[in-house]
């Protein structure tokens, strides 16, 4: 963690002083908390630096590395299977990409956000939501019934263009008809796509994608970006471009000219869950992001948990054995563990660098490894809430109609007081697609507080001016250098990956990684099948 004090700009004169020296200016001093999580401990990894010796054995049947929702949604099954003996070895940072902090008694994200209602396909979602009382009854009917807290409070979204807000994502304000027509023309065929099956029987689009239709003629769209599937399609409107660009960007840290077509097209067509207490396309939500979902499936799974990170993980007679450690004051600690069967649930990165003989399992890290798209997070406290423009109101979720910012995230949105609370916390995602991820690793590596900062903050600067630094109480950033593997053209065909969701013995592998994207629902699948397949007797 660093700190540093420094002066933000602010200005009383709104908008009109954002790009001029004209009105009233005033300095105010911001101190950002700025966090790397993971980064001492895989700088350690990569390093290969010397640990003192093992200080402790710990034994247990199963033992699950890495707490994100893939390890979790392990630990919950084992529970639910008969509770055997299990234990959690945290990693760097519990819960992982579904993490979260607070202000207080207000929490926000520092990683996924939202989940989507769960189509019919993702019965273990259903059933996981059903078991934390968050499907209130009919988990498996077309429509189940949710409990109304979680499910995404009105007004749901809006973008700025043009100088206004307006409702939904995709510009529709001052936009020529026959963008419209193609807007329309997008839109009825995902329609379309949605209830397409391939010849094999099953839906072209489905989560977990492991159930998606293997018909060639569909599988096709792999090999080639979302933007030359529009181009082939002759889809020419810019603003339908740009929100495409922006969704794959949103999803998967990645440009729509180099995320494959099919996973552009998955992210619309996949996701049609419905609820009996709530409209088409609603989200499951909650002010901390997925942190209070990955903290609920955690206490239902009532499993033991320890801190540290693993440095190795390799077959033994008789099971597996796991060297770990942990940072104390910044010096390491390790200890053993040992197990029947160990379940990774940690990103393949990591689990290349942990796992011996990986090629072993059919993985060749130099051939197989995803591509990382790193992200940035930063959470700002509000004293108050700034001075909207007139139309559209305030929303969950605000865009902005430019790069490489995704805009913010409301976390007192689902407060449903009749008064607003007097503070808030705003959350805004960066996705650094306009460079490379190993230009922008470098860049979040050696940036100053001052320098993220302005990159954090130039949506709200565009949608509130300068006033916007008025509201300002303090700033928390989250630097995620390896936050998700992109989905490039071929990733379907991943030998590597498949290999690894097949393997079957004592090392079990259970990450999104696996499908090639960060999604719940893939984590999920992945952590629910390890530990099905662990839970076997010997």
């Amino acid at each position: 963690m660093e700190r540093r004090s420094f002066l933000l700009w602010a200005g009383a004169s709104g908008l009109a002083a954002a790009g001029s020296v004209a009105g009233f200016h005033h300095w105010q001093e911001i101190t950002p908390t700025v966090h790397y999580p993971g980064r001492d401990e895989g700088h350690f990894l990569r390093d290969r630096r010397a640990l003192p010796p093992p200080s402790e054995v710990v034994e247990t049947d199963i033992a699950i590395f890495g707490s994100g929702i893939g390890g979790l949604m392990a630990a919950w099954r084992l529970r639910k299977l008969g509770g055997q003996d299990a234990l959690m070895i945290d990693g760097p940072q519990p819960y992982g990409n579904a993490a979260g902090g607070a202000f207080g008694d207000l929490e926000y994200p520092t990683g996924g956000h939202y989940l989507p209602l769960p189509s019919p396909e993702s019965v273990h979602v259903r059933e996981l939501l059903a078991d934390l009382g968050i499907i209130e009854r009919d988990a498996m009917a077309e429509k189940p019934y949710y409990d109304e807290r979680y499910i995404l409070h009105a007004p749901e979204e809006r973008l700025l263009y043009n100088g206004r807000w307006q409702d939904g994502f995709i510009p529709t304000d001052g936009v020529p008809r026959w963008e419209l027509d193609e807007h329309a023309r997008f839109f009825a065929e995902v329609n379309r796509l949605r209830q397409l099956r391939g010849g094999d029987g099953r839906r072209i689009f489905v989560f977990p994608t492991v159930l998606s239709s293997e018909d060639a003629a569909w599988q096709a769209l792999d090999g080639i970006t979302l933007k030359q599937w529009l181009e082939r399609n002759g889809y020419r409107s810019p603003t339908l471009h740009w929100y495409l660009n922006y969704c794959c960007r949103d999803d998967y840290g990645t440009r729509y000219d180099q995320v494959s077509a099919w996973a552009g097209l998955h992210y619309y067509c996949s996701r049609w869950g419905q609820a009996a207490n709530a409209g088409n396309g609603a989200w499951l939500t909650w002010p901390g992001g997925l942190q209070p979902l990955a903290r609920a499936m955690g206490e239902a799974a009532a499993i033991r948990r320890v801190a540290g990170t693993a440095v190795s993980i390799e077959r033994k007679a008789g099971g597996v054995e796991a060297l770990c450690f942990r940072l104390e004051g910044g010096q390491p600690r390790s200890y053993l563990v040992r197990a029947r069967k160990a379940i990774c649930a940690m990103p393949l990165m990591v689990a290349a660098r942990v796992v011996r003989d990986m090629a072993g399992y059919g993985f060749d890290p130099a051939r197989h490894m995803p591509q990382y798209a790193p992200w940035m997070v930063a959470n700002f406290l509000l004293k108050r809430f700034p001075d909207e423009r007139p139309a559209q109101p305030l929303s969950w979720d605000n865009v902005v109609y430019q790069e490489p910012g995704l805009g913010f995230v409301v976390s007192t949105h689902q407060d449903i007081r009749v008064r607003p609370p007097e503070k808030t916390v705003f959350s805004a995602y960066v996705a650094l697609s306009d460079r490379t991820p190993r230009e922008a690793r470098r860049w979040l590596n050696t940036a100053s507080p001052e320098a993220l900062l302005a990159l954090a903050s130039a949506d709200l600067k565009t949608a509130y001016g300068a006033d916007f630094a008025l509201c300002v109480e303090r700033v928390d950033i989250t630097l995620r250098g390896h936050a998700m593997a992109a989905p490039l053209p071929g990733f379907r065909h991943n030998a590597g990956l498949k290999a690894l969701r097949e393997a079957d013995g004592p090392i079990l592998f259970a990450h999104a990684d696996l499908s090639g994207f960060s999604v719940f629902e893939e984590a999920a699948w992945w952590g629910d099948r390890a530990a099905r397949l662990a839970a076997r007797p010997a």
